[in-house]
């Protein structure tokens, strides 16, 4: 991750995120893939709802969670990215 706080994923937001929004769509995606989107505290009930009704949505996890849990999973030589 770079020096920059990583912003919000809804268009035009510019928001720093707080949440990570796990999905895959299961037409494309092996079912352990995980894609991301980040949310800000105001655009992640929209995002969630968005990938929800479409049924991609897998987990909400807060963002410096989601953070430790790579970088564990860093350490541990499992790597496992999402993106």
């Amino acid at each position: 991750m770079s020096d920059e706080n990583p912003i919000c994923s809804a268009k035009g937001c510019r928001v720093d995120a707080v949440w990570v929004l796990a999905w895959n769509n299961p037409k494309i995606h092996t079912p352990e893939r995980r894609k991301t989107w980040l949310a800000c505290e105001e655009h992640r009930e929209h995002l969630s709802q968005f990938l929800g009704v479409r049924s991609f949505l897998k987990d909400v996890v807060a963002l410096d969670e989601w953070q430790a849990r790579e970088a564990a999973a860093g350490d541990d030589g499992a790597g496992g990215g999402a993106g």
